[in-house]
């Protein structure tokens, strides 16, 4: 039997956490690629550093508070999480602000994030 081939995945975070099924969906599919022992790794940017922020409470309108999965994403092997820099200072954000750390990285190291990877998903 041939062994098997790992792919690298990537999946970028774009949108923010409440008013579409974007990131749910985004924490979703990172969980499955890692189950199937695929590599993983997630970057947020644009919008989608809101997912990390902490401190929000989506049940004051009626949500639920799916961010919570992110912190366990260690657990799942899913240890490669990345926060685009510029994203986060062009909203007020720091690491400091966030439900868990992250590594920053500037727009260029982003966009090597993203060439170094076999599958890019974007949510």
């Amino acid at each position: 039997m041939p062994e098997r081939v790992r792919k690298r995945f990537l999946y970028l975070l774009r949108r923010p956490p409440h008013g579409s099924i974007f990131a749910q969906e985004g924490l979703e599919t990172v969980l499955i690629g890692a189950a199937f022992e695929q590599s993983v790794s997630l970057l947020f940017l644009d919008d989608g550093v809101f997912v990390l922020k902490r401190g929000q409470d989506p049940g004051e309108i009626g949500l639920k508070d799916f961010a919570k999965g992110f912190r366990a994403l260690p657990d799942y092997d899913v240890e490669r999480i990345y926060v685009e820099e510029r994203s986060l200072a062009e909203r007020g954000l720091t690491p400091a602000d966030l439900i868990m750390d992250v590594e920053t990285v500037s727009p260029e190291r982003a966009g090597a994030l993203i060439d170094a990877h076999d599958v890019v998903l974007s949510f």
